[in-house]
């Protein structure tokens, strides 16, 4: 076994992050966001397509997502997909455009995003551990193998330790401006 790279290991951590930041992108806050829409599958020509593959999706004001169906012949899918997603949108047909306006989010509903977006943000947490601890073991087998000093071990797991650190820190950040996004009326 090689000495083990923490680059790789650091990477994984970064991609914990980014990932959070892609689902807070998914989560609901009182103001528009073409995000919003990611998870939205719509049927089209036989198969299942996202939406933004049969459709331009823009926010031309804050309470309001608009969406240009390029064929008119997919615009009652595109409705139909949009209503389905669960997302609680209705869209207004208007021509080949659809207009969402995003209504205010109740009080309640915005405990439940925060509380959703806190296990979102626990998932990633305990995915940023997880390569924590297979960096560890990697560490501690390339020791036992003698590919690597005693003293290195400890030094590389400090390291280690470090970007964990860092990451569960970015996390944290990230669901605090997220909270208070979602918070805001």
């Amino acid at each position: 076994m090689a000495k083990p790279d923490l680059k790789t290991y650091r990477d994984r951590m970064d991609k914990a992050v980014e990932a959070l930041k892609s689902e807070f992108n998914g989560l609901r806050t009182g103001r528009a966001n073409a995000g919003l829409l990611d998870p939205v599958m719509v049927e089209a020509y036989g198969s299942t397509s996202p939406l933004n593959a049969v459709a331009a999706i823009s926010v031309p004001e804050p309470r309001m997502i608009s969406v240009s169906v390029w064929d008119r012949g997919m615009v009652v899918s595109v409705e139909k997909a949009i209503r389905a997603a669960g997302l609680g949108l209705n869209p207004v047909v208007d021509g080949q455009t659809l207009r969402i306006p995003i209504p205010p989010l109740t009080e309640e509903r915005r405990r439940d995003l925060a509380k959703l977006a806190g296990k979102y943000a626990e998932q990633q947490k305990i995915a940023v551990r997880n390569v924590r601890r297979d960096a560890n073991d990697d560490l501690k087998k390339a020791e036992k193998a003698s590919d690597i000093s005693q003293d290195e071990q400890k030094k590389m797991e400090a390291e280690v330790q470090k970007d964990t650190d860092a990451a569960i820190k970015r996390i944290d950040e990230a669901l605090k401006a997220k909270e208070a996004e979602i918070m805001q009326v």
